[in-house]
């Protein structure tokens, strides 16, 4: 009797054991390598859409400190293209996620919607335009803004559904250590609207 309670208990442990483990597995690699997120805006159309479920590389720019924007190790800096998931400057406990556009250094202009690149047009296969009309300058800086240097250790950043985007034209910059990491997948994706998974969609990778 004591055998099959002593047994019961051992197995009892391990069982706790194995749960724990993987407990603490999981927020390792929530907290340093990888998270998921869901779209909730149409900002990023057509590369993002509403209700994709994407994974992030949270380790490719380096390893922080727990529960601060500190890096104990950093790897590398986001490049042109990239796409990011960053605290929004204005709202610390919201994530954003936009493209890189200017890195540290870069000039950046837009003139009636077309962005320039240290003086040079940009070519943007992955941008689109909802709206026909330019909005001017004084009223507005979505279609014209600029020139303006980005400073050191920040990131321009702009969504790539371009008339429907709050970005850095209209709060400024993302500051390296506020960045989280690197779209990489988009794990699955529902269609709100029409009660249906994107099947062409899952598994795709975000570019």
């Amino acid at each position: 009797m004591e055998e099959a309670e002593g047994r019961k208990k051992s197995v009892l442990r391990e069982y706790a054991e194995a749960i724990i483990i993987a407990i603490i597995l999981a927020l390792l690699i929530r907290t340093f390598i990888v998270q998921a997120f869901k779209i909730p805006s149409g900002s990023m159309i057509p590369t993002l859409l509403v209700g994709d479920h994407i994974l992030v590389w949270k380790i490719i720019y380096g390893i922080k400190i727990p529960f601060t924007d500190q890096y104990l190790i950093e790897f590398g800096d986001p490049k042109k293209g990239d796409i990011i998931v960053f605290k929004f400057p204005k709202d610390e406990e919201k994530d954003f996620i936009k493209r890189v556009i200017g890195e540290p250094g870069d000039t950046i202009e837009v003139r009636d919607k077309e962005v320039f690149l240290n003086g040079k047009p940009l070519e943007e296969p992955y941008a689109i335009h909802q709206e026909s009309h330019i909005l001017p300058r004084e009223f507005q800086p979505r279609d014209n803004y600029g020139p303006i240097e980005v400073p050191p250790s920040s990131y321009f950043v702009m969504g790539d559904n371009r008339d429907h985007s709050l970005d850095s034209r209209f709060w400024g910059f993302v500051d390296h250590n506020k960045i989280k990491g690197r779209a990489f997948i988009i794990y699955f994706s529902w269609n709100g609207e029409d009660s249906w998974i994107r099947w062409d969609r899952l598994f795709s990778l975000v570019s």
